[in-house]
């Protein structure tokens, strides 16, 4: 069973990432993480680090708010 809250967190990046035209590779290597990560992350399999996540919404250009709060 899903984390309703992960799965909320993955699918605001993935609407970030998206809005922005860029693949899950190109933010992977924008946040220097594993593609894997971003792909789990984004279907709200597994729990994200809160530095990850920080390194994410840097690659996005966004603030870590908007990812949490992430309207769509």
């Amino acid at each position: 069973m899903k984390d309703e809250l992960l799965f909320k967190i993955g699918q605001s990046v993935r609407y970030l990432r998206l809005k922005q035209g860029i693949t899950q590779e190109e933010l992977a290597f924008r946040a220097e993480i594993n593609m894997n990560s971003v792909s789990t992350l984004e279907r709200g399999i597994n729990n994200i680090k809160i530095k990850t996540l920080y390194k994410i919404a840097e690659a996005l250009n966004v603030n870590i708010n908007e990812i949490l709060n992430c309207k769509f």
